[in-house]
């Protein structure tokens, strides 16, 4: 299910002269069987709103006062979420013969009577806002409004924005309605409002929403989902720059490649899309290759496993995202710590439909294909995965069946796709004339059989700190090793940095002996992940026997590249 939260205005909206008729309130019954939460945001005071509509028990959450005030109608909770405006002021507007609504936060006139308001605002130095409602004006705190309002009530109920459906008809639903992931206007709404809409429904006010309601029971808002492009994410650009972008709902993505082709970059930008639009994931890390990205808490080191209550209780949070690091869990162990995980991940994200996204690193280590059990944590309707591996055919084949968007690179993406079409038996088409460039992936989308190539997009900030984490971080298991020609030492260099270190002390035999075996760029391209820097170094390995100009330049290419943070 996408959409888990059901969000309506009330006067115009599911109320005509003031009132719900029966057939809006059956339809807000059935649609709250299904599982969803109701949330009412309105402009009206509460006392206000429980007279006219003695049914408003049925709304899990009333945002009244245009976002200014939240009442949780299971445990009466009132929460403020501003302060009114000083007695004196409101004694001046009655002063003025000016009628004034006041409720816990919010005073409220009506058209024409902005003007003399605006004088009062500015006489007192208050920093009050004006919210304009087909003539009715509502002064508020600055920055409150429905939008504020709703987040609030979301968090409440640990819910997001993303899994949300709003549906109004005024101008003071404008901030509402962008701020949902779906935005619905009624047939009566203004012009404005109808013109920023996902969809405008055929009906007025009430029957409006029942027309909303019926069509979320009947297929989740699904004929809607290509209408909803502002929330698209995007992976690349196709030929000719034209922006290749993917809907953030159910997609289950295979990115395949050899080990130093760019996976790691490609997933660092298309995480950074994640933090961008706000939509929660949980990446699994099995070598610890993302500790250190930003915008995430990581659970899990290599010397302590992650424990799944923790995960799950920093995921219920939706601002948060996890990095889980299954590094320090025995490689045997981890498809059973895993489906535990993953067990856990199904329950919270169908009851509140986050974490959006579930990324999994070296796949073919917690999903491996000899592994029958795993499939059965995996549900049918489960959707918005990204599996990472090496080789399609390491993967669990049902899982791999369940794959809609396929994403290739390396040297010779074509023989990936191939290895994927025939496990699935999927009919895929090449095109033409392909040629290998860097940062270059070959895509494959369920929908069309004829493949097509991109140019990945490339992260910003988080590469950056991906980086660091080489120069300087701990890279455990992907630490490199001198041992010399005989193994006598065992050397452990667990970032770049050290890696200088300690080859500026090794004797010649030793630098000479990873060299010739050409080590080191085998572990920058393998452990690293820096093709760049595995290529380059490569043409010194294969230049010559003087071990003091190699490693100069060895270490020349390690520092112009990765800088250790001060």
């Amino acid at each position: 299910m996408r959409y888990h939260t059901f969000v309506t205005d009330y006067d115009g909206t599911i109320a005509e002269n003031e009132r719900v008729s029966k057939a809006t309130i059956d339809a807000l019954s059935r649609l709250k069987a299904t599982g969803r939460k109701l949330i009412l945001v309105t402009g009206r005071e509460l006392d206000q709103l429980q007279t006219v509509f003695p049914e408003y028990g049925i709304f899990d959450i009333i945002v009244a006062e245009n976002g200014a005030l939240i009442y949780n109608s299971a445990s009466k909770k009132v929460i403020l979420l501003g302060t009114r405006p000083p007695q004196t002021f409101i004694k001046l507007l009655q002063d003025k013969n000016i009628p004034v609504s006041v409720g816990q936060v919010i005073v409220a006139t009506w058209e024409p009577y902005q003007e003399v308001v605006l004088e009062a605002i500015k006489s007192f130095g208050l920093e009050y806002q004006l919210i304009f409602n087909k003539g009715a004006i509502m002064i508020l705190p600055p920055g409150i409004n429905k939008a504020t309002g709703l987040h609030a009530a979301l968090i409440e109920l640990n819910l997001s924005e993303h899994n949300t459906v709003a549906v109004g008809d005024a101008e003071n639903d404008n901030a509402l309605l962008e701020a949902a992931e779906c935005a619905v206007a009624v047939n009566n709404a203004l012009p404005l409002l109808k013109e920023n809409a996902d969809w405008v429904t055929n009906n007025s006010r009430g029957a409006g929403v029942v027309e909303l309601i019926d069509q979320l029971i009947a297929d989740d808002l699904l004929l809607l989902d290509k209408k909803l492009s502002r929330h698209f994410l995007p992976l690349g650009e196709k030929a000719a720059g034209i922006p290749f972008t993917i809907s953030p709902y159910g997609n289950n993505i295979l990115l395949a490649g050899t080990s130093g082709c760019g996976k790691t970059t490609f997933t660092a930008a298309f995480v950074e899309q994640l933090i961008l639009k706000q939509y929660q994931f949980c990446l699994i890390d099995p070598e610890g290759d993302y500790q250190d990205l930003p915008g995430a808490l990581t659970i899990g080191d290599g010397s302590q496993p992650p424990l799944t209550d923790h995960v799950i209780k920093v995921l219920t949070q939706t601002s948060e995202n996890a990095i889980v690091c299954f590094l320090a869990i025995p490689l045997g162990e981890r498809p059973a710590h895993f489906k535990r995980l993953l067990t856990e991940l199904v329950k919270l994200r169908d009851s509140t439909g986050h974490p959006h996204f579930i990324i999994i690193d070296e796949a073919h280590h917690l999903l491996p294909k000899d592994d029958r059990e795993i499939v059965s944590a995996l549900p049918e309707h489960l959707t918005n995965i990204m599996a990472i591996t090496t080789k399609p055919a390491l993967l669990s084949h049902a899982f791999l069946q369940r794959i809609n968007l396929v994403i290739a690179m390396g040297e010779c993406p074509e023989q990936t796709m191939g290895s994927f079409s025939g496990i699935t038996s999927s009919a895929i088409k090449f095109p033409d004339n392909l040629i290998y460039q860097r940062n270059f992936a070959l895509v494959w989308q369920k929908e069309q059989k004829l493949s097509f190539t991109i140019t990945g997009n490339i992260p910003a900030k988080l590469l950056m700190r991906h980086k660091r984490k080489y120069a300087s971080g701990d890279m455990y298991a992907n630490s490199f090793y001198f041992t010399g020609p005989n193994h006598k030492l065992h050397l452990k260099a667990n970032n770049l940095m050290v890696f200088i270190q300690m080859a500026t002390g090794v004797d010649d035999d030793t630098w000479l002996y990873h060299l010739h075996r050409h080590d080191y760029s085998n572990w920058f391209r393998n452990s690293i992940k820096d093709p760049q820097l595995s290529d380059y170094s490569k043409v010194i390995e294969n230049a010559g026997n003087d071990p003091g100009s190699s490693r100069r330049h060895i270490f020349k290419l390690i520092m112009n590249t990765y800088t250790s943070p001060a």
